[in-house]
């Protein structure tokens, strides 16, 4: 069965003063259709261009993405991008923020009846609807989030990207967006990668973790698939020795390669 989304070979070179820098080199990484994939690894690994080349906003030297059957060679409403900063207009309401990117993809499919409805209903999915009146400088920052979760579910994306979405939250906020993350994706059962430093937080959400290497040159060091049945809940995988089994490992994997950059 070929993937839904193929990181196929895919390489990338800067160029510098002293000649071209290879920060990825040959990352493969076959994704189905309703998966979630974490990709995880110490800072300057790469996590962050891997998406931004999914994304569309950096064209690999080598190899490339393919969606759908479709080459990604661009940024489109396909892939939507949820940064660890919300990037919400200041002067837009909750709700003129979600509707501006339901416009933007659907404004000349859609009556203004069925626009109202659907920036609604994505509102209603990260269960911001009684605060939909508000400017964003009048509510928290994990609300916020919440918004930019909302605005990119809006636009119907084939694949959700998160990058570092709750790295700026504290704990508790962290947990409520992570349960809610879970229930939208059961729900919609769309497609995510997500990029994360917390091993708690990729072993909860995932089916696979992808661990990189350390750069320059980063590729992938190991893929480890997460079998936890779903719908998880998060107290009881504390005491689960599968959960702590796969917790373990991608700890070794970050320590190993630690030591070995240290060295």
């Amino acid at each position: 069965m070929e993937s839904y989304l193929n990181i196929d070979h895919v390489s990338i070179d800067f160029p510098t003063a002293n000649g071209p820098f290879r920060a990825l080199d040959k990352v493969n990484i076959q994704i189905n259709k309703g998966e979630f994939v974490s990709i995880i690894g110490h800072s300057g690994c790469g996590k962050s261009t891997v998406m931004n080349i999914v994304g569309g906003l950096y064209q690999a030297t080598e190899g490339g993405v393919i969606l759908q059957g479709k080459e990604v060679n661009e940024p489109g409403p396909d892939r939507a991008i949820v940064f660890q900063n919300h990037a919400l207009f200041p002067w837009l309401t909750c709700y003129q923020n979600v509707e501006l990117a339901v416009k933007s993809v659907f404004g000349k499919t859609r009556n203004r009846q069925q626009i109202r409805d659907w920036t609604l209903h994505n509102l209603e999915l990260v269960h911001m609807t009684h605060a939909k009146d508000k400017l964003p400088a009048e509510i928290s920052g994990g609300m916020k989030q919440r918004i930019g979760i909302a605005r990119a579910l809006a636009m119907e994306p084939k694949v959700l990207l998160m990058d570092e979405p709750f790295g700026a939250l504290d704990a508790l906020t962290r947990a409520h967006l992570q349960d809610s993350l879970m229930e939208i994706q059961a729900d919609l059962n769309n497609t995510v990668i997500m990029i994360t430093h917390d091993v708690d937080e990729a072993v909860l959400l995932s089916d696979k973790i992808v661990m990189m290497t350390n750069g320059p040159a980063a590729t992938i060091g190991e893929i480890l698939q997460v079998d936890l049945p779903r719908p998880r809940q998060r107290l009881a995988l504390a005491d689960n020795p599968d959960y702590n089994h796969y917790r373990s490992e991608v700890i070794k994997f970050l320590h190993q390669r630690h030591a070995r950059k240290a060295a």
